[in-house]
């Protein structure tokens, strides 16, 4: 995927007769999204397609009602409905909450002193957040909780973890 793009949620149901929809979205705080002009969906595997925003506001914590032009039904909206959302690279940053999990995404991991590699992406579960990254040619997932984490380093973009043995000897 193109790095000038960041995954912020998906597009999860279609709200009201005028095609507005609910993004649910992992910035990590309250947002409005207020000024946003455009969100990417990824039509086909690696071609992304802009959509401009004619409105957003306030669902709640995590969600955004949001009306995207030419989308003027509740059925013209349903097609785009569970697809994934898109913000190019800094619209992203003006958005995202700093200690949001998914702003990690482009630190180096580090268990102990080792460099495990970029977090390629991020993963929120209920009770942990897993990192995605490239360890020597396989995709591993790497899991953060209060066990696992060490600390953040956001100057120097850098996640410290110290992992259990053996941990990551399944992806090598």
């Amino acid at each position: 995927m193109d790095s000038n793009y960041r995954n912020i949620g998906r597009l999860v149901a279609v709200f009201g007769l005028q095609g507005e929809l609910v993004l649910q979205h992992r910035l990590g705080k309250k947002t409005a999204l207020k000024g946003l002009k455009a969100i990417f969906l990824e039509e086909h595997a690696d071609e992304m397609l802009p959509w401009f925003v004619e409105s957003t506001r306030v669902k709640g914590d995590a969600e955004v009602y949001i009306k995207l032009e030419g989308l003027d039904t509740k059925e013209a909206a349903r097609r785009v409905v569970q697809k994934e959302v898109w913000l190019r690279e800094e619209d992203f940053l003006s958005f995202a909450g700093r200690a949001a999990p998914i702003s990690m995404v482009g630190f180096r991991l580090y268990d102990g002193g080792a460099d495990l590699g970029e977090i390629l992406e991020v993963i929120e579960q209920p009770h942990q957040v897993l990192c995605r990254i490239d360890l020597a040619g396989k995709e591993a997932l790497v899991p953060l909780h209060e066990q696992t984490l060490k600390r953040v380093d956001a100057k120097r973009r850098e996640v410290h973890v110290e992992l259990p043995e053996g941990l990551l000897d399944v992806y090598r």
